[in-house]
C-alpha cells in the first residue's frame, strides 16, 4: 500500500474542500502570470490542469508548492492557510510536487533517492544517525524496506542499486514520483509526469496514477498528453492568459466553446493561418 494522507475522520472541517485556492494572483516585472484564479479540489480527487503554453499552469503549481510567493489571494489546505508557509512546512503537511525538469540526485542510487523522501518524516534526526543509535538503525532499515516496496510498485526495483543518472528518462520520471510518495503526501502535484515517455510507458503511468489515488492521495496533474489527462482526471481546470476559462468533467471541458476557441486559436497562430 502506497503511504497516503490521514483519514477523512481526521480532517479539520469535513464540509470544506481539501484544496481551496481563492483569487490567487502573481506578476513578474509588471507582467501578470496569474490573475484571480480559483481552484477547489475534493479529497481523493484527480484534477487535471491544462492550458496553452504561458497559460499560468506552472505558476499556479509554484504558488501552491511554495516555490513562488503569491502577490494576493489565499490557499487553504484542510482549512489552514498555506501562502504564509515555506516549502518544508507544506511538505510536512502533505503537499508535495514533482517538476517538469527532473530534479534527482544523479550520483546517488535509485534506492537512496527514495530514502531521501522518507527523511522528511523520520523521527530520528541527523545527530542520532551520526551516533548510530539503535532507533536510528531501525528507522534506516525501515526506510530501505519501504523504499524497495515503493520501487517495486513503480517497476523500478531491479534498478535500486544503479545511479539515478543512468536510468532512462521514463524511469527517472517514475523515480521522481516514488521519491515524492516517500514523503507520504496527501496532495501530490505532478508536473508533466509523462514527458519523454513512449505510449506503453504512458499507459503504465496512467495505471500508477490511479493506484496512487486508490491509496487515498489527492492528485493535481499538469500534462500535455491530452488523451492521458482526459482519461485519468475526474475534473479538469483550464487556464489561458493567466485566468481560469473553464472547469468541469473531461467531457464538458472538451466541448466547451471557450476551450475549443483558445486551443484552435493557438494552433492557427502556430501554423501561420
Amino acid at each position: 500500500m502506497i503511504p497516503g494522507r490521514r483519514t477523512r475522520g481526521e480532517r479539520r472541517n469535513r464540509n470544506m474542500r481539501m484544496v481551496e485556492v481563492r483569487k490567487a494572483s502573481k506578476s513578474f516585472g509588471g507582467l501578470s502570470a496569474l490573475k484571480d484564479v480559483d481552484l477547489g479540489m475534493e479529497d481523493g480527487e484527480i484534477r487535471g490542469l491544462i492550458g496553452p503554453n504561458g497559460a499560468g499552469k506552472t505558476t499556479l503549481f509554484n504558488l501552491m508548492a511554495g516555490n513562488y510567493r503569491a502577490d494576493s489571494g489565499s490557499f487553504l489546505f484542510d482549512g489552514q492557510e498555506m501562502f504564509g508557509l515555506g516549502i518544508d512546512e507544506r511538505v510536512s503537511l502533505g503537499i508535495v510536487r514533482t517538476f517538469q525538469n527532473i530534479r534527482l540526485f544523479g550520483s546517488m542510487t535509485v534506492l537512496d533517492n527514495v530514502k531521501m523522501g522518507f527523511h522528511c518524516r523520520a523521527s530520528t534526526g541527523w545527530l542520532s544517525a551520526a551516533f548510530n543509535l539503535r532507533r536510528s538503525a531501525r528507522e534506516e532499515a525501515w526506510m530501505a524496506s519501504e523504499g524497495e516496496r515503493l520501487l517495486d510498485e513503480l517497476d523500478l526495483l531491479p534498478h535500486r542499486g544503479e545511479q539515478a543518472k543512468n536510468l532512462s528518462y521514463g524511469n527517472q520520471r517514475r523515480l521522481e514520483i516514488a521519491r515524492a510518495l516517500a514523503t507520504r503526501p496527501r496532495l501530490l502535484m505532478l508536473d508533466e509526469p509523462a514527458a519523454g515517455m513512449n505510449e506503453s510507458e504512458g499507459r503504465q503511468l496512467l495505471d500508477r496514477i490511479r493506484a496512487i489515488r486508490r491509496s487515498g492521495i489527492t492528485i493535481l496533474v499538469v500534462e500535455h498528453d491530452m488523451n492521458l489527462l482526459m482519461t485519468v482526471s475526474d475534473r479538469v481546470t483550464v487556464l489561458a492568459h493567466g485566468q481560469k476559462i473553464a472547469e468541469g468533467t473531461p467531457a464538458e471541458v472538451q466541448t466547451d466553446g471557450r476551450v475549443i476557441a483558445e486551443y484552435l486559436g493557438r494552433e492557427a497562430d502556430a501554423s501561420g493561418h
